[in-house]
């Protein structure tokens, strides 16, 4: 009688359990592989990774982090911006990491894109990513939003090698904003994954800004595979497939995924 209605209680944002073993601590047992890799095609000379996603997303920043984590220093040759939503990157552009003495490279480059956005007349457009796929995009071509690469435009490839063409395709995504993703950019993703489907490209994903889109991740990095938030967002329906596996990267709080599998869109 009289007593005061029990507040419900909230249910803890960890798992017990990691929902994904990880070794932390251990880069220096990959390192090794990075830094021995060829490729084993020996017409190719360096595995060309190109980077899509929303604009905003971290494609520049994962670039960089990547770039820092080999140099073994703190490098910010990709330009990124902190503040716009719009895309940041407005060129084609191609970043080598040196190996050893200067003119010496690892045999992988990075491509940056400028990014995806909703609207039909903003972002990069899903025609000239598909394009810079097959190579036929040289780099410092400036983004046109409005239309796509013509064929007598000085940064057209007529006639791309193996070289030219994109042999990774990686889909940069952001854990704080992705319920928010429009149809229209979901859209725009999908259409680029399918493209690369046909054209037998591997493709990965990488959730990025895991800090600012669960709090105990961001007191602790070691909490992201005990993350409810995170885990849901991993397997986020709106990716047609979501990011299947996750392993956390860098002091940058980038996470890195494997394979995503396509499935019929039922949006």
């Amino acid at each position: 009688m009289g007593g005061k209605s029990s507040q419900p209680v909230s249910p803890p944002p960890l798992l017990e359990d990691n929902w994904r073993t990880i070794q932390w601590g251990c880069k220096e047992n990959y390192l090794p592989f990075v830094k021995d890799y060829q490729p084993h095609n020996t017409e190719l000379l360096e595995l060309r990774i190109l980077l899509h996603g929303p604009a905003g997303s971290g494609k520049s920043s994962f670039i960089n982090s990547v770039d820092s984590l080999l140099q073994g220093r703190i490098t910010g040759r990709a330009l990124v911006d902190a503040v716009s939503h719009d895309s940041f990157t407005t060129e084609y552009k191609t970043y080598k990491i040196q190996k050893g003495e200067p003119g010496t490279f690892y045999p992988f480059a990075f491509t940056d894109i400028m990014g995806l956005e909703k609207d039909t007349n903003k972002g990069v457009g899903v025609e000239d990513i598909k394009l810079a796929m097959r190579g036929h995009i040289k780099d410092g071509y400036k983004f046109n939003t409005l239309s796509t690469i013509s064929e007598d435009d000085c940064h057209y490839n007529n006639n791309p090698t193996l070289n030219n063409k994109v042999h990774v395709l990686v889909c940069v995504v952001p854990a704080n904003t992705i319920h928010l993703l429009s149809d229209e950019t979901v859209k725009k993703m999908r259409d680029v994954r399918l493209a690369a489907r046909d054209k037998e490209i591997p493709q990965l994903a990488i959730l990025t800004k895991i800090d600012e889109a669960c709090p105990e991740v961001k007191r602790d990095l070691r909490n992201v595979y005990k993350s409810k938030s995170l885990k849901k967002k991993s397997n986020c329906s709106n990716l047609d497939g979501g990011i299947q596996h996750v392993t956390g990267y860098s002091t940058e709080l980038h996470l890195s995924c494997e394979e995503l599998p396509l499935r019929d869109h039922h949006r």
